[in-house]
């Protein structure tokens, strides 16, 4: 086994690892908020760095088409991780001033700063 192999490996590994704690915090988070969260955490660790790891993967066997396979995971987690947290951001903006969500901050500085 090589470096590039064992570094995918790891990769592969730590995006299932995301997977898992971003569906406890689906289930267990206590608002939508939070949850948008926990499941921008799932698509990000979940999704691009897996992607990330299968690209390793790809350069260290000798399959054919791996660079094209390497170049096309890579480019996809590359866009994974640009438009997972764009996405959430504008799910909880969208949220939070329809008033879809109720909830009880402590703090509002969107409000505040609509003042």
């Amino acid at each position: 086994m090589n470096t590039l192999f064992t570094l995918g490996a790891i990769l592969v590994i730590i995006g299932g690892i995301c997977d898992l704690f971003g569906a406890i915090g689906l289930l267990k988070f206590p608002n939508f908020y939070i949850r948008l969260h926990a499941a921008t955490i799932g698509t990000i660790g979940g999704a691009a760095v897996p992607l990330f790891g299968v690209a390793l993967l790809a350069l260290s066997t000798n399959i054919p088409n791996k660079y094209a396979i390497a170049g096309a995971s890579l480019i996809t987690g590359i866009i994974t991780l640009l438009a997972a947290p764009a996405g959430a951001t504008a799910l909880a903006y969208a949220a939070h001033k329809t008033n879809a969500v109720e909830w009880n901050p402590k703090t509002d500085h969107l409000k505040e700063a609509r003042k």
